[in-house]
């Protein structure tokens, strides 16, 4: 992630996704609340790749990895391209993640590198 300059500049690992717009934009006003589609903040590029990576992890990866479950099972409660999304924000969190802690990427354990 060349567009975020220190992974320290985030105090947690999950505003990277909002960071770089991979998150729903929001509209509240009195008893209305709605989830739009993603913000599109932040590098054009980067959000980009991370969609693409996240649409080979969902569709040609062949290797098991809790992410690529996660998604799968996600894909079958919300569709492809809000899964793929999601995929991508999470993998942007585990990135920035790997980045402060300089951890490898493990398959089996998303979850414990999210928070």
């Amino acid at each position: 992630l060349n567009a975020i300059e220190d992974p320290a500049n985030f105090t947690r690992s999950r505003s990277v996704g909002a960071w770089l717009g991979l998150t729903t934009r929001r509209y509240q006003s009195g008893e209305v609340d709605y989830d739009g589609h993603i913000s599109r903040r932040g590098d054009t590029h980067v959000r980009s790749l991370l969609y693409e990576a996240a649409v080979v992890i969902l569709t040609r990866s062949r290797g098991e990895s809790d992410l690529r479950n996660w998604g799968i099972r996600l894909r079958e409660n919300i569709g492809f391209k809000r899964s793929a999304i999601a995929v991508a924000r999470k993998l942007s969190v585990i990135m920035n993640a790997m980045l402060r802690s300089g951890e490898l990427f493990k398959r089996e354990s998303i979850t414990a590198i999210t928070v």
